[in-house]
């Protein structure tokens, strides 16, 4: 089995044995839930993390690393085209205003990631390479109910050993859904980094503070706990000048870097009747 479904595997079995079950206030589902998570994959040994114990929509996470190296917060400029998982997230002007690519490159009034690539260009062992996406002047410690904040809120980069290094730190992550949309989005980003700072890719580390399986999900997280699979470790297969281009929102970018994921993926079938709880 591919490293990333064996570990898939064995962080679901943890919560659905021993996470505690309680109430959400905000939801009203019940969650099996397990604090302080950790996985680590080296991608270059183990290969990309792209989940095949079931079928994962490989344009919607594809798209939304574009649209977020691209610093904007309207699905319609590029994003809907491929995917309409922000739709819910937006306000009457059609703006998500927690988009994470925009408080990445504007939000803050730094361009935190253009800052990144020019820290780590001119200093490759610099431990400072760290990017946030939470806005303490907004964002949670409120029982006001807002549509989304950010999940993901911050994420290190680090050169070692010649090699691309990115860690994760997630606040709360549906395990079913989120998870593995998530892994594989931000494992792209840190590919397409490598790319554009001329060095190989490495681990990709992700730390879940709260780490939940909801209970309309615990029928198929068995389901997915007796699947057993043979596939070959996925090679991502990066386009020239993946960055600029992902800047530019191109296009072809896009199908590229489908159809190089595509051409490698043979995942099991797709689990039917999954819904996001919002």
């Amino acid at each position: 089995m591919a490293t990333f479904d064996r570990l898939y595997q064995d962080i679901l079995g943890q919560i659905l044995k021993k996470g505690i079950r309680e109430q959400s206030e905000r939801t009203g589902h019940e969650t099996a839930a397990l604090p302080g998570l950790h996985f680590s994959i080296d991608i270059e040994k183990d290969g990309f993390p792209l989940l095949t114990l079931r079928k994962i929509p490989i344009k919607m996470f594809v798209a939304e690393q574009i649209w977020f190296i691209a610093g904007t917060r309207k699905p319609a400029d590029f994003l809907r085209d491929y995917t309409k998982i922000w739709d819910s997230f937006t306000n009457p002007a059609d703006v998500v205003t927690v988009a994470y690519g925009y408080r990445w490159r504007k939000h803050f009034g730094r361009d935190q990631l253009g800052k990144l690539i020019d820290l780590l260009k001119k200093e490759p062992s610099s431990r400072h390479g760290v990017i946030i996406t939470w806005d303490p002047a907004s964002d949670g410690l409120s029982l006001f109910k807002k549509k989304n904040v950010p999940c993901p809120y911050s994420f290190t980069v680090n050169i070692i050993g010649g090699r691309l290094h990115l860690h994760n730190i997630v606040r709360s992550n549906d395990m079913v859904l989120g998870f593995p949309a998530d892994v594989a989005g931000f494992a792209l980003l840190q590919c397409i980094l490598a790319q554009k700072l001329g060095v190989k890719v490495g681990v990709y580390s992700h730390s879940i503070s709260n780490a939940h399986i909801y209970d309309n999900q615990y029928v198929a997280v068995k389901e997915l706990l007796k699947r057993k699979t043979t596939h070959k470790p996925i090679q991502v297969s990066m386009p020239k000048n993946a960055f600029d281009r992902a800047e530019k929102k191109d296009r072809k970018l896009a199908a590229e870097l489908v159809a190089s994921f595509e051409n490698q993926y043979t995942p099991l079938p797709a689990i039917s009747g999954l819904h996001v709880v919002l």
